[in-house]
């Protein structure tokens, strides 16, 4: 492997140079070349990264994970990070239930037509009759399933005020999916309220988004806080799998500066990978599919099995 890639690389270099010597209009010539050997090098690192996961699930562990992504703060990433992190899985040939707690149903709607959600989240946490079954839909992915959301999920916590076993509402309704999937990813929205602590109460790791912008540590603490107390009590075993950069504009001097403040406050638990703004990302829910189908060479592509790869070696 490492022969050949260093081949298509040498192949890509001595093209270049000949191109380069030989061309009318160097300049445009370079530029043209030095782009596509981007490419190649991109297509190299995500080939490589898919290797390296698959044999990981070859040698590795058979545990069964819950993860919930969440922050408070909207636009930071987290439905892009739940669809994305969730196919990733999905490729590295695991079982994944992708659950949308979001009333936006963002997630939903990335893998489903609107017209095609008869059955949401909503009905399964407040109707005991709804079976669970009837609610999961798979999508275009294999290896990935969705638990999709509607905008009925909105009157969630009005239809459970003074109801006792409120926070654990999500926990019970996924008693036994284990069974069926060995990794399950919950979008959140950007409140603290019940939707957030049923997310929270059910998971067994948490990672946090965060976009390196002027704001951006702005309302962790209040999402922290809300850790310890789920911890104090609901779910003891509850961990922050870790702190997530996304949105980074590699091109400013102030995303730069915020991206060693987060490393600064959070320390180890922020992770290697960092998902760069990317216009490949924010397209592809809007052609129903993750950045794997719709960009598989992208930077976005890249990154995101790049996280994919970290969190697994996390747990």
């Amino acid at each position: 492997m490492n022969k050949w890639i260093r081949a298509r690389r040498e192949r890509s270099l001595n093209s270049f140079a000949l191109s380069s010597a030989s061309s009318l209009a160097p300049g445009l010539e370079e530029r043209r070349l030095l782009a596509d050997l981007h490419r190649v090098d991109q297509c190299l690192t995500l080939t490589i990264l898919s290797i390296r996961m698959q044999s990981f699930w070859q040698a590795g562990t058979s545990k069964k994970m819950v993860i919930a992504i969440a922050n408070q703060k909207g636009g930071v990433g987290k439905t892009t990070t739940a669809i994305n992190l969730s196919a990733a899985l999905a490729r590295a040939g695991k079982k994944v239930l992708l659950i949308d707690l979001d009333p936006q149903a963002n997630s939903s709607l990335t893998f489903l037509a609107h017209d095609a959600i008869e059955l949401s989240i909503y009905e399964l946490l407040t109707d005991t009759q709804v079976v669970r079954d009837n609610v999961i839909r798979s999508t275009s992915l294999s290896g990935l399933d969705i638990l999709p959301s509607r905008i009925s999920l909105a009157k969630f916590e009005s239809k459970l005020i003074g109801e006792f076993d409120a926070p654990f509402r999500l926990k019970d309704r996924m008693d036994g999916l284990g069974d069926a999937y060995e990794y399950i990813v919950i979008d959140t929205p950007p409140t603290l309220g019940l939707i957030t602590v049923n997310a929270l109460v059910a998971s067994d790791y948490l990672i946090v988004p965060i976009q390196p912008s002027y704001f951006a540590l702005e309302g962790t603490d209040d999402l922290l806080d809300t850790v310890e107390k789920v911890r104090a009590r609901p779910n003891p075993d509850l961990k922050v799998l870790g702190v997530l950069i996304t949105l980074l504009d590699k091109r400013t001097t102030l995303a730069k500066d915020i991206h060693e403040q987060i490393r600064q406050v959070f320390g180890e638990k922020v992770f290697d990978t960092v998902i760069s703004k990317s216009v490949r990302l924010e397209e592809s829910p809007a052609y129903k599919e993750s950045i794997f189908t719709f960009a598989p060479n992208s930077t976005g592509a890249v990154e995101y099995a790049s996280l994919c790869e970290e969190v697994m070696r996390r747990v």
